[in-house]
């Protein structure tokens, strides 16, 4: 038997061992292909995709990819930590370190080779149920038809080959004697009882609870202002959390003598601080990574509810057309026709927009009580009664910026020689009436005795009644026949966002799921990196009386702590940051952010009774 032959075998006939590593790398070509037919589909890349979003692609995949690099890279170094006693057997047996080295690279080839070749035959079997899902998701023009992605499989092929090349040369040229010596004896040597400084604990509670204050704080452009330091302060913070702030938190524990000798709280307790302090970097990347990936993905979904929702609260008519200083008669004929031919029925209003000279602003609207009334009734919203006398300051309602609080305290005379001013007590809150920040409401009788005004603007306005099928038809007519910026249609509008923002936003997702499962991967390989150590530990505690209930006790809430413990900090983390998201725009964020935190819990969860099951389950064949 020649040595590749010895390799490849050692990888076939030990098939459990490098299931894992296997697996994770398998997965990760999957997911890099899988991202590849879409960056290469004909509807996507088509003339008709935008460029930018286009080139976003690219450049997601490019990050995919370079984290693929990192996470094989790490996965690798996993399987490598959980074979130290097989390479000590090989070299009491004579091989030599070169030989070593030789055959790792030869395995790790081996292993590429089949789960890149795995991870396209999996992708091309799961590309139809992917492509139909994504075309249901995403807002396009033509149908996300399966294609044999020829592009998508060449890339996908060799640039995993050569990464998994270039990883297995970086791992065999590190893999020295010196360090493997190190590996070998490392289970034997005593690491000490790990102790935490009392400073850094201090320091890191600072880091953390000033860092999420002034991103609570903030609130519009300062929370961009802020970003950078409070990232900073808080990913030190968190290596601090993992590396000392829980190893005193166990101490502290271990000396509560009513906590520490309650049932199997010391099996638990005595291994834990060891292993909080040797997983101390895992969780920390783990927390960081996942943080990455909830900011990410709650951000864009944020971002679209923000657009699509202020979209639809500064455009409350279905239908609008504006004109300043010129009537154009064929265009409010054009809307008509175009209604009536589409059998959308409508109901419409007009009017005569005034602006005034109020303070500095030379564009403030006064807008008489009839008409107020009538567009509040086209738009549902209740209408008003002002007397001849009084003014009423009207604010956008769902806008909390730009609403011009000056004009409370601000006055308008009439040629009768009448001054009116607003009453704070009675603002009101509407939609009805188009303007960029606040206005105000008069009689009737005394909006006749307004001076002149500084400009006028023609407003029509229409509410769809029935046929709101044919709203998108219309309306892409209607572009295509009036150019100008007076026409606008919100459906229209909204559709056309989500188009361009749909595949954005699937972008992101693609991302931040590979970093999520990455993370859950690099928790994985941790786990399992310590389970012979864990076998021959239980199996002796087993000898002592400790009963199968017992075992599954202890071996829930050590492996609870491994799984949850960086993700509870991402979360927080996660959550602390889409709230400053929310304070940046002013806009509410809760339900985009508990939906996008929730679902990345329950996955987790999940995935922890799957492990949970496999792990528990070698224990108790061990013992």
């Amino acid at each position: 038997m020649t040595f590749r032959q010895f390799a490849f075998n050692n990888v076939v006939r030990n098939k459990r061992l490098y299931a894992a590593y296997f697996l994770s790398s398998m997965f990760t070509v999957m997911v890099f292909f899988t991202f590849a037919i879409f960056a290469f589909h004909p509807t996507l890349s088509g003339d008709d995709m935008h460029g930018s979003v286009q080139q976003g692609m690219y450049v997601a995949g490019g990050i995919i990819y370079v984290f693929s690099f990192f996470f094989v890279l790490y996965s690798m170094s996993s399987f490598l930590q959980s074979r130290k006693k097989e390479f000590g057997l090989l070299m009491m047996q004579g091989m030599s370190l070169r030989q070593i080295r030789s055959m790792v690279f030869l395995e790790n080839m081996v292993i590429g080779l089949f789960a890149t070749l795995g991870g396209i035959i999996l992708g091309l079997v799961f590309a139809k149920g992917i492509l139909l899902i994504a075309e249901n998701l995403l807002i396009i023009d033509g149908a996300l038809n399966f294609y044999f992605p020829i592009e998508a499989i060449g890339l996908s092929f060799v640039s995993f080959i050569v990464l998994f090349f270039v990883i297995s040369l970086f791992v065999s040229y590190v893999l020295r004697s010196k360090k493997l010596i190190d590996l070998i004896k490392g289970d034997k040597v005593s690491k000490g009882e790990p102790k935490a400084n009392i400073f850094l604990t201090i320091i890191t509670v600072l880091l953390l609870a000033s860092g999420y204050v002034v991103a609570l704080l903030a609130e519009g452009t300062l929370v961009i202002v802020v970003m950078i330091p409070v990232i900073v302060v808080v990913i030190i913070g968190s290596y601090f959390l993992f590396t000392q702030l829980s190893v005193y938190i166990i101490r502290k524990l271990k000396k509560k003598e009513n906590i520490f000798w309650h049932k199997t709280n010391m099996i638990l307790f005595s291994d834990l601080s060891f292993r909080m302090k040797d997983n101390a970097r895992t969780f920390f990347m783990v927390a960081i990574i996942s943080t990455v990936a909830f900011s990410a993905i709650g951000t864009l979904y944020g971002f679209q509810a923000f657009l699509t929702d202020g979209m639809k609260i500064m455009n409350p008519n279905t239908f609008t057309y504006q004109v300043y200083d010129e009537y154009e008669a064929e265009d409010i004929a054009l809307i008509n026709q175009t209604l009536q031919d589409e059998n959308i029925e409508t109901d419409m209003e007009q009017t005569i927009l005034r602006y005034y000279q109020i303070g500095d602003d030379p564009s403030i609207l006064i807008a008489k009580e009839s008409d107020f009334n009538r567009f509040a009734k086209l738009i549902g919203e209740e209408t008003v009664d002002i007397q001849d006398g009084q003014m009423s300051l009207v604010k956008f309602e769902g806008i909390p910026f730009e609403q011009t609080e000056e004009l409370l305290t601000q006055a308008v005379e009439l040629n009768t020689g009448v001054t009116l001013e607003p009453n704070p007590d009675e603002v009101i809150y509407s939609r009805a009436l188009p303007a960029s920040g606040s206005y105000y409401v008069v009689s009737d009788n005394d909006y006749e005795a307004l001076p002149n005004a500084n400009s006028e603007m023609i407003y029509y306005a229409w509410q769809s009644t029935d046929g709101k099928e044919n709203i998108l038809d219309a309306s892409e007519k209607l572009y295509e026949e009036i150019t100008t910026y007076e026409f606008f249609a919100v459906d229209y509008q909204l559709y056309q966002m989500n188009k361009a923002y749909g595949m954005i936003l699937f972008v992101g997702l693609f991302i931040g799921i590979v970093f999520f499962v990455s993370a859950g991967s690099f928790l994985y390989f941790r786990l399992y990196s310590d389970l012979d150590e864990d076998k021959q530990k239980f199996k002796s505690i087993s000898k002592m009386g400790l009963t199968e209930k017992e075992l599954k006790k202890v071996l829930n809430r050590q492996t609870a702590i491994l799984f949850f413990a960086p993700i509870v900090v991402a979360l927080v983390h996660g959550a602390v940051a889409l709230t400053a998201l929310s304070h940046m725009f002013y806009y509410n964020l809760f339900k985009q952010s508990v939906t996008v935190l929730g679902t990345f819990l329950i996955i987790q969860i999940i995935y922890f009774f799957i492990v949970r099951y496999f792990y528990t389950k070698q224990i108790k064949e061990a013992i």
